[in-house]
């Protein structure tokens, strides 16, 4: 219904209008800042992606047997071993006493072998690397996270409007100041929740019983390009992990882009005779306000006069007539057109209900 009403008002008076259009002096300027900053968070997903492919690792470590061959005294061997009877077979400077008749050796000193299994794999160094690695890369992102604003989006426009017109004698001015602000803010507080907790999981992962033996190794870290291995070509765990190197060492610095625009610009044409529209618009409201009273106060008077001229006939036929006595004339005429309308309303309802009654019974 308001659409309606505006478009009554375009139909109004359509040559006034196209000479208040033509008499259209007006100028527009408009001034633009935009902002937006979109947060890179890739190395989040792929860290959270890649933690429980590394947990597998950790849980299933490549090692190796070490062999510790030592000649000891034979009151100090710990196991006497196939290898430590060849050993003193070939060393016989080591036998103290022989029994001919049993056959009995009785060395002194003999190969002692300590057999221990050894973390100090490529594979484990290379995960044990990559821990570290990930810790120092989510320390320095968390830091610029930390130090930057909370601006995502940030949006601000100003239009200034002044036009001037004239319809015959009538002179018309408007000013038009418009301004708009827009503002969003990032989710910091969510992506500092996913890094504590990235960080949580690679506090549980430095807790495994591996990484703490091969911690107390202090072995040598890794560095690129990585070794293909047999184990870190085929393991689905180690591709994945391979993949979460290659990330960071190709990502060190902040991929975050801050986008950042300003425009001052006038009488932009197309938007400039929009403008100039809304300006007749507004003209138009306002002069339907004059058009409304002057059309209320012609029905006031339209009243009067034929209620005057009512009078004027009623007192013309008889000159004795006193007021109290018009006044009931009035009131049993008012009281008869009444009840009148009434019945020819009646009628019309009675007549109406026979036709919708007769138009049933053919369906039926």
């Amino acid at each position: 219904m308001k659409r309606l009403k505006v478009i009554r008002l375009y139909q109004s008076e359509e040559s006034n209008q196209n000479e208040f259009m033509k008499s259209i002096n007006s100028s527009l300027n408009v001034k633009t800042n935009y902002q937006k900053v979109t947060e890179d968070l890739e190395w989040i997903d792929l860290m959270e992606l890649t933690i429980p492919y590394i947990g597998n690792i950790l849980k299933n470590p490549n090692r190796f047997i070490i062999n510790e061959e030592e000649i000891v005294k034979i009151e100090l061997a710990r196991r006497i071993t196939v290898d430590s009877i060849k050993h003193l077979s070939k060393n016989t400077n080591f036998i103290q006493d022989f029994d001919q008749k049993t056959g009995d050796v009785k060395p002194s000193k003999i190969l002692n072998i300590n057999k221990e299994e050894s973390y100090d794999t490529y594979e484990n160094r290379f995960i044990y690397t990559l821990i570290q690695n990930m810790k120092f890369f989510i320390s320095k992102r968390k830091k610029i996270l930390e130090g930057r604003k909370a601006i995502k989006e940030r949006s601000n426009k100003q239009i200034d409007y002044t036009g001037i017109s004239k319809i015959a004698n009538e002179n018309i001015s408007i000013k038009i100041e418009l301004t708009t602000n827009k503002e969003e803010k990032c989710t910091i507080s969510d992506t500092i929740a996913r890094i504590e907790r990235l960080e949580q999981q690679i506090q549980d992962l430095t807790s495994s019983e591996t990484y703490k033996i091969i911690d107390k190794k202090h072995i040598a870290l890794v560095v690129s390009p990585i070794k293909r291995t047999n184990v870190i070509l085929k393991n689905v765990n180690f591709q994945y992990a391979v993949k979460l190197w290659n990330y960071m060492q190709q990502n060190i610095d902040d991929k975050t882009k801050e986008v950042k625009s300003r425009r001052n610009f006038s009488d932009d044409k197309e938007m400039k005779e929009l403008v100039d529209e809304t300006f007749l618009l507004d003209y138009l409201i306002v002069n339907s306000l004059d058009k409304g009273q002057a059309d209320t106060l012609e029905k006031k008077q339209a009243k009067q006069q034929i209620t005057n001229k009512v009078l004027e006939k009623i007192l013309y036929s008889n000159d004795n007539l006193t007021e109290e006595q018009l006044k009931d004339i009035i009131s049993k005429t008012y009281k008869t057109m009444k009840h009148k309308n009434m019945a020819t309303i009646a009628e019309v309802q009675r007549v109406f209900k026979e036709h919708i009654d007769y138009y049933l019974k053919q369906i039926k």
